[in-house]
């Protein structure tokens, strides 16, 4: 199970298809988010998921909420991924999976981000948890579930 609903969540940095890092207390400050994690890119569920958040994307946008996709890929990597796949938000890369543990969204011994799927509010408290590794399209048609809601 990830991080607790009605906690607030754990601030970062890391490196950004932007091309600068990306501090979630500084660049988001005041503004909710989605932060999901996944496996690896170009694989079939994560490019399945990426592509379901591209195309949710408007409606999450109509709600000003932004989203980001974190995977211990490289930002080289992500940078082909968003490209090919025309990601319109951004991916942060954790090499070293620190941020990725501190959000309790690793698998335990292989070592890679498990699909989970977090919305924070404008504070950054997380209102929403979604902790499925198979099925990815359930993690976008639950937070537009709750962002409706």
């Amino acid at each position: 199970m990830g991080l607790e609903i009605n906690t607030k969540a754990p601030d970062f940095t890391l490196p950004s298809t932007k091309g600068q890092n990306f501090t979630l207390s500084k660049d988001q400050a005041g503004k909710p988010c989605i932060i999901y994690f996944y496996p690896k890119d170009f694989t079939r569920g994560c490019t399945q998921e990426a592509c379901d958040f591209r195309d949710a994307h408007e409606m999450f946008r109509d709600y000003d909420i932004d989203i980001y996709g974190v995977s211990r890929d490289t930002i080289a990597t992500h940078n082909k991924f968003r490209k090919k796949h025309d990601l319109p938000f951004h991916l942060l890369s954790d090499k070293s999976g620190k941020m990725i543990r501190e959000w309790k969204a690793m698998l335990p011994i292989v070592g890679v981000p498990k699909r989970i799927t977090y919305l924070l509010d404008k504070d950054h408290k997380i209102v929403a948890v979604f902790d499925k590794l198979f099925g990815a399209e359930k993690h976008i048609k639950e937070m537009v579930r709750k962002v409706k809601a």
